[in-house]
């Protein structure tokens, strides 16, 4: 079973180069927000434990079904040791990994912060003013891109997306692993 894992900091597109990458393979999209949002819905706050907790009832639900893999999104933040064992017992179900970390530059993150997809999929998101400060909080707080050499995996991939649509995103990425 293989695992897209695509990680990067926030607003960077890591959902909406999945959307475009399911489309064109046989892998199912698990967005990090799939589980956020409806925890903040019922609960009315982020909640993380929980989230956690649902999370791995879906990953190991998927990895037990005749699916090819998933892609999944993810911030991860290099200097949280927490995140470093998160991302360690997560590929550890999957058979194949592939890592993407995609960076742009803040500029473009913000005004990609506002766009209608990622509003339709986040509702935590639509309070814009909100949102932003939450973005550069975690920016600030977080050292949210890699150094070079630092992520372990061996099917790893940096793009700066910035000037590349989603959908050329995505097939780049099929194309570098045989997806």
């Amino acid at each position: 079973m293989k695992l897209v894992l695509i990680i990067g900091t926030g607003a960077v597109g890591k959902m909406t180069v999945g959307q475009e990458l399911m489309k064109i393979t046989n892998l199912k999209l698990f967005h990090n927000h799939m589980m956020i949002e409806p925890v903040i819905e019922i609960f009315g706050y982020f909640k993380g434990d929980t989230i956690l907790k649902l999370r791995e009832v879906v990953f190991n639900d998927f990895v037990e079904s005749n699916n090819e893999g998933m892609i999944h999104t993810l911030m991860w933040a290099f200097d949280m040791k927490s995140d470093w064992a998160y991302v360690e017992s997560l590929c550890m179900k999957f058979d194949e990994v592939y890592c993407v970390e995609l960076i742009a530059s803040q500029e473009v993150r913000l005004e990609r912060n506002k766009t209608i997809n990622r509003l339709n999929h986040k509702a935590s998101k639509r309070d814009l003013e909100v949102s932003e400060k939450r973005l550069l909080n975690e920016e600030n707080n977080h050292r949210l891109v890699s150094y070079e050499g630092e992520v372990p995996f061996k099917n790893y991939l940096r793009i700066n997306n910035e000037r590349i649509p989603a959908n050329e995103v995505a097939e780049m990425i099929k194309q570098k692993f045989n997806l």
